[in-house]
């Protein structure tokens, strides 16, 4: 990239960060780290390809007063991953609904195939999930407890074994993303279509119904999660594949670093889904009001946190910029 192009296309974002320095607006940790790793990534770029130039002089410059900024707010470290959960996630998170929108239609149309295929193949759901867990469910469904799975374990135990499974699940998909993006999506869709599939046998036997107020309560996080962790996937197989005006190296060092933190900061969404299924989904005779509570207010907030607040920062950030 010629440096004319590299500076009309990054001049305005860092005007926008000097203008803040100068008027000494900038007190957010996690708008100094942003600002921080934004300024090191242009000028390591400028520095390769531009040496001596201006741009590469100003560039030292201003990422030298960030790099200050960043040692003052080390006191505030015991807030960073606060501030992170808070603000930076969310707004990082601003760039990519399309991502996740695709990953959410992945999901839809996976457990779309395994319901039907379910329907039209009772053996189906034994070739995703295994005869022995299938015969064990159709067993518990004869005995009038369907669900009666999630109160076989003890609650400790369960909680930290799918815990551990779904943050390694996450994790998986993450990797799966290097696949050219779309080993994320094919893990995500036998996912969903086991899902689907795994309701359909509910269905068969005419206890969907009592499954899905139950399940949902703690597969309204878990699933959605394991939709984001697609999402995360998506970003980093995108970042190699198609790296706009950046070399494809630092295109990918970029696409890796964000996707690595939405991953990570999903965590407390696993552990949360975690503990409602080991303490809470054992409950299977649940009143209704209850479990559409949980389920309701599981769904509000991720919606507030990955649809909302992304939305809201991404139209104060523009309205800052645009000022």
């Amino acid at each position: 990239m010629k440096e004319i192009t590299f500076l009309k296309q990054n001049s305005e974002k860092w005007e926008t960060y000097e203008a803040s320095l100068d008027r000494k607006e900038v007190e957010n940790p996690a708008k100094v780290a942003e600002m921080f790793v934004e300024l090191t990534d242009d000028f390591s770029y400028a520095k390769s390809n531009f040496t001596e130039s201006k741009t590469t002089k100003y560039l030292n410059s201003l990422t030298a007063r960030v790099h200050q900024l960043v040692y003052k707010n080390k006191s505030e470290s015991n807030k960073r991953i606060f501030h992170f959960w808070k603000t930076e996630l969310p707004s990082m998170f601003g760039k990519y609904h399309h991502l996740l929108f695709l990953s959410f239609c992945i999901g839809v149309v996976g457990t779309i195939i395994g319901w039907i295929s379910q329907l039209y193949d009772d053996n189906f759901v034994r070739i995703i999930m295994g005869d022995d867990y299938v015969d064990a469910t159709i067993e518990r469904i004869k005995n009038g407890n369907p669900i009666g799975v999630y109160g076989e374990m003890p609650e400790s135990f369960m909680f930290a074994y799918i815990t551990i499974n779904n943050i390694t699940v996450s994790f998986k998909m993450l990797a799966m993303g290097m696949f050219f993006s779309i080993g994320a999506g094919f893990y995500a869709l036998y996912n969903f279509i086991m899902l689907g599939s795994f309701f359909a046998l509910f269905y068969q036997y005419n206890v969907l119904g009592k499954a899905l107020k139950v399940i949902w309560i703690h597969g309204t996080i878990e699933m959605s999660v394991i939709t984001i962790a697609c999402c995360a996937g998506f970003i980093l197989g995108n970042s190699f594949m198609f790296p706009d005006s950046y070399s494809r190296l630092e295109s990918f060092k970029r696409g890796a670093r964000e996707s690595v933190k939405i991953v990570f900061g999903l965590i407390p969404l696993f552990i949360c889904a975690g503990f409602l299924e080991s303490f809470v989904t054992r409950y299977t005779e649940m009143e209704l009001w209850l479990s559409l509570t949980i389920i309701l207010g599981s769904m509000a907030f991720l919606l507030w946190y990955f649809i909302y607040l992304p939305i809201k920062f991404k139209h104060i950030h523009y309205a800052t910029t645009k000022n």
